[in-house]
């Protein structure tokens, strides 16, 4: 079942993707990121009503606790880098890298988590990486003449936070309502997402979001409170390092969608990296 809802976490990943790229077409991406959050918040939360698991907060020791908002601490602090790495250096360089934290994952269970690394999930990681590497554009731009190579030690920054939320979030979730795990970590994102906002002084520019905007961030917010929920509750019956490969699948949905939708070129570089991705995905779900 725990397959089921990683696969799950990836479909509503991807669509949350189209979704995010049309909402922040002309919105600052860290105010976006912010009234995203408000809409998962408030979904994550709606979510544990409904199951009524609200009434086990008093029950989560602290060990819990702490494990949980450590997790929401990493993903902030990833958020922090991946935007940084975006407003420095060019989407296609800095997504796969920030896809790359899959492999990271893997390796971080094995350290912290004493999952095992068979030989199977050696190849599978072994092809994500490679399929990673081909979907990068290594040809220089006049912005990173500019800039430099700050974008990917961000980018790089970014991957490993997005790992770590996934072995501390595992830690946190022992025991607890996958639900309430997620809305707990969730208040956490909430308040490093405004303090971005806060911090940068974007506040001021919700004032010129239109309506098509508004809808598009809306529903992100939404596809990505179903992702989550997906997510923690694979991560808390099953293994970080298949249920993350598993979720970072969601970046084929995402270029299918590109394709089809926004009309983006797919290269063969492009195409045959994401068949490595695939495919060593695949091998990982070998028994």
């Amino acid at each position: 079942m725990w397959i089921i809802l990683a696969f799950g976490s990836a479909l509503f990943a991807g669509i949350t993707a189209i979704l995010a790229k049309v909402g922040v077409k002309k919105t600052d991406s860290m105010l976006a990121t912010a009234i995203r959050t408000i809409i998962i918040l408030i979904f994550s939360w709606l979510m544990v009503f409904i199951a009524g698991s609200w009434t086990s907060i008093h029950t989560i020791d602290a060990k819990s606790f702490i494990f949980l908002i450590l997790s929401g601490l990493a993903t902030g602090a990833s958020w922090l880098c991946y935007f940084k790495a975006l407003q420095l250096g060019d989407v296609n360089k800095v997504t796969p890298i920030d896809k790359f934290s899959t492999v990271l994952t893997m390796i971080f269970a094995f350290i912290i988590l004493g999952e095992s690394i068979t030989f199977a999930k050696f190849i599978g990681m072994t092809a994500i990486g490679v399929g990673t590497y081909m979907m990068l554009d290594i040809k220089k731009t006049q912005q990173q003449k500019i800039t430099g190579y700050a974008w990917l030690i961000y980018a790089v920054l970014s991957a490993v936070f997005a790992s770590l939320t996934a072995i501390l979030a595992k830690i946190g979730i022992a025991g607890v309502e996958s639900n309430l795990g997620t809305a707990i970590r969730t208040v956490v994102v909430l308040i490093m997402a405004w303090l971005m906002v806060f911090v940068t002084r974007k506040q001021g520019e919700i004032r010129k979001i239109d309506r098509k905007s508004w809808v598009f961030l809306c529903l992100s917010g939404i596809t990505t409170g179903l992702s989550w929920l997906c997510y923690f509750k694979a991560l808390q019956d099953g293994e970080a390092s298949i249920v993350v490969p598993i979720d970072k699948l969601s970046i084929t949905i995402t270029v299918a969608f590109s394709y089809f939708f926004l009309k983006e070129k797919l290269t063969v570089k492009t195409f045959l990296g994401l068949v490595f991705i695939v495919a060593g995905t695949m091998v990982l779900l070998l028994p």
